[in-house]
């Protein structure tokens, strides 16, 4: 039984909120295992396939903001390019509306990222590594890969949110009704794994700045990585991280669109 809402703005904020939470905890093993294939001190010497959870507090904490902002922007700027009659093709207004969106969800997710990449890799709490960031680098530590995280998370939007949305306006055409949160969210997952394969070396690449101690860019990092490791390490870890993205794509848009139902 839906549940009438009074704001758009609520309701999108709850759902992405749930969503994202959702999402996150269902598919952390994933991405701790991604993470320490990715590390360049090596899968085996981080703890192998042991205590796949670690680090999962920050996530719970910021996963429901980042999630919840993300989709509060994206849901706004669709709204309002509707409102004003944009005549411009729809790709745009979602690639638009999506760049903005994540890159106000990052302001949350950035310092959530750092503390749970690191915890995922050491045996230190996440409240002493966050305590030893500000202590060793201020409030400007947990942002390390700020630059280098947008640089990845924005074009894996560009890619994603269009493709999610042309997926499910052709499901609904030759379905001739409204898609269900069921098969929005196989157009999620479709969509995803498409954006993550082509943003893997990009990921690889903020992984490793994350995990560093020192100052390193971007484009250092992925200079680096070729010229040791070959065009193999910079698609490190690229299958669990596209079935990570797979799986969290269908628990993503399915729980966002059912529970966006539900509140009306």
């Amino acid at each position: 039984m839906a549940v009438e809402s009074s704001s758009p703005f609520l309701s999108s904020l709850v759902a992405g909120g749930a969503a994202g939470l959702v999402v996150d905890v269902t598919t952390y093993p994933l991405d701790t295992f991604k993470t320490r294939l990715q590390a360049k001190e090596g899968f085996q010497s981080l703890g192998g396939f042991s205590r796949l959870y670690k680090g999962i507090g920050p996530v719970i904490i910021g996963s429901v903001p980042h999630a919840g902002l993300f989709f509060c922007t994206y849901d706004l700027l669709k709204d309002l390019a509707c409102r004003t009659a944009f005549s411009g093709p729809e790709y745009v207004v979602h690639m638009g509306a999506a760049a903005l969106g994540e890159g106000v969800a990052l302001l949350v997710g950035v310092p959530v990222e750092v503390v749970k990449q690191r915890r995922q890799v050491s045996n230190n709490s996440s409240w002493k590594i966050a305590h030893r960031i500000w202590k060793n680098e201020g409030g400007r530590g947990f942002y390390r890969g700020f630059l280098t995280t947008m640089s990845r998370e924005i074009p894996f939007c560009l890619i994603q949110m269009p493709i999610w949305e042309w997926l499910k306006k052709q499901w609904s055409i030759a379905m001739e009704r409204k898609v269900t949160a069921g098969e929005s969210a196989l157009c999620g997952a479709g969509s995803g794994v498409v954006a993550a394969v082509i943003t893997t070396p990009l990921d690889v690449a903020k992984t490793r700045i994350m995990l560093a101690e020192g100052n390193v860019g971007a484009r250092q990092v992925l200079r680096t990585i070729y010229k040791q490791e070959g065009l193999g390490g910079l698609f490190a870890g690229v299958l669990p991280r596209t079935v990570w993205v797979a799986v969290g794509g269908i628990i993503f848009f399915g729980v966002y669109e059912q529970v966006k139902i539900e509140l009306g």
